[in-house]
């Protein structure tokens, strides 16, 4: 085991040149989500070339690559998200988004470009892998559905034992990364209020129920939730993001828009909040003589990592930098990630990969017009995705 990780720590250094290119070419032909042909094109290409079986749908541009070794043996996946952002960038760099208002921003230019690394430096190795691997290269992870769920229906799990993922993370330097055991990424979940009410001049206001001012009644009561009806040992985040409403200055409100987002990390307290929302919506509606639709929709799970997929990455990312180099983030954060929806499923591990470079202004935070991901980052993900899979595979099933 230990020589087959040698050689294949020294293809990852050989090919790091050609796969620091394959991450310029993304960079520069970012796809929204549900648009990433370019993308799937190209890693489909490469994964030919390397004697993958490659499964595709006529639903989505992602792609599933097999390598397999052995039907009775163990099959470890590989996740890598490959969609960008609606966001103008401004890093100047050389390799920058050629498409106007569209960018990696998020860094799943270097998932993709890791993952595909790792690809090209097992398949050199075929007749030596103690077990099968599955690359899933996905969409739409942006998307308020995530892509993860229509890739799951398609039986993208199937015969699969365990399951690793990675994120580019700009809060820790280049040489770590960052590992959560249990809980890592909240739960995110989406809801539509609509508020009617009657119109009326806007000099006889008592003649008209005022969509705006029962909204404003609304937004105070549901910021209440967070700070007076929830336990403060269970982070919650109620987030409004859009109100509209309104047609001129002086005509009383009849029809107001609230869009939010609501983040947990406890199951038991996801599932109470749309309640408590709606008893404070259907109360100051019934006080204020106005009228509601509420829509609420479950999205991504919490994020929850298996100890012992955990406990391989740690290791093998150790011996690769250190152990004073993986560091222990011990704090759920209340952002989310699809990748949750394949922990329901199997067990696996999702981690943090160090790009912050100041020389190199990669310290800048996800979904910002001048993120960007140090290149040198790259060598590092692909070896400890690379080793983990591997010291994975040799365990028995």
């Amino acid at each position: 085991m230990k020589h087959l990780k040698k050689k294949f720590f020294d293809t990852i250094d050989q090919i790091n040149e050609r796969v620091v290119n394959i991450r310029h070419d993304l960079h520069m032909h970012p796809e929204l989500s549900g648009h990433e042909e370019h993308t799937k094109y190209l890693v489909k290409g490469i994964l030919e070339a390397s004697g993958y079986e490659i499964g595709e749908s006529n639903r989505h541009f992602g792609l599933v690559a097999d390598l397999r070794v052995d039907a009775k043996a163990k099959t470890i996946a590989i996740r890598a998200d490959m969609d960008a952002l609606p966001i103008q960038e401004r890093t100047n760099k050389p390799y920058a988004s050629r498409e106007a208002g569209i960018m990696h921003a998020c860094g799943h230019d270097s998932h993709t470009a890791i993952a595909l690394g790792t690809a090209i430096a097992l398949a050199a190795y075929k007749k030596e892998l103690p077990g099968n691997i599955r690359f899933i290269f996905q969409p739409s992870e942006e998307s308020k559905e995530g892509g993860s769920i229509e890739l799951i229906e398609e039986g993208v799990l199937e015969n699969v034992d365990g399951i690793l993922g990675l994120h580019a993370y700009p809060y820790l330097p280049t040489g770590q990364i960052g590992y959560k055991y249990g809980v890592m990424m909240a739960s995110s979940d989406i809801f539509t209020i609509e508020i009617f009410g009657k119109a009326a001049h806007g000099a006889r206001p008592h003649e008209g129920v005022d969509a705006i001012l029962v909204t404003s009644m609304i937004v105070n009561s549901l910021n209440h939730i967070v700070s007076r009806m929830i336990d403060p040992l269970h982070p919650a985040v109620i987030s409004l993001g859009t109100i509209e409403g309104g047609k001129a200055s002086n005509i009383i409100c009849e029809h107001v828009i609230l869009k939010g987002t609501v983040r947990t990390i406890n199951e038991e307290v996801r599932k109470n909040i749309p309640k408590m929302m709606e008893t404070s919506i259907e109360g100051i509606c019934r006080a204020m003589g106005a009228h509601y639709n509420f829509d609420y929709m479950f999205g991504q799970p919490e994020l929850i990592n298996s100890d012992s997929m955990v406990d391989i990455v740690v290791k093998e990312a150790g011996e690769i930098l250190g152990e004073d180099q993986c560091i222990d983030l011990k704090e759920p954060v209340m952002g989310a990630e699809d990748f949750s929806e394949y922990l329901k499923l199997v067990p696996g591990a999702f981690f943090r990969l160090g790009t912050c470079n100041k020389e190199k202004e990669t310290c800048i935070s996800q979904h910002n017009s001048r993120f960007d991901v140090d290149d040198d980052a790259l060598q590092i993900g692909m070896k400890i995705m690379g080793a983990s899979a591997l010291a994975f595979l040799k365990q028995k099933k």
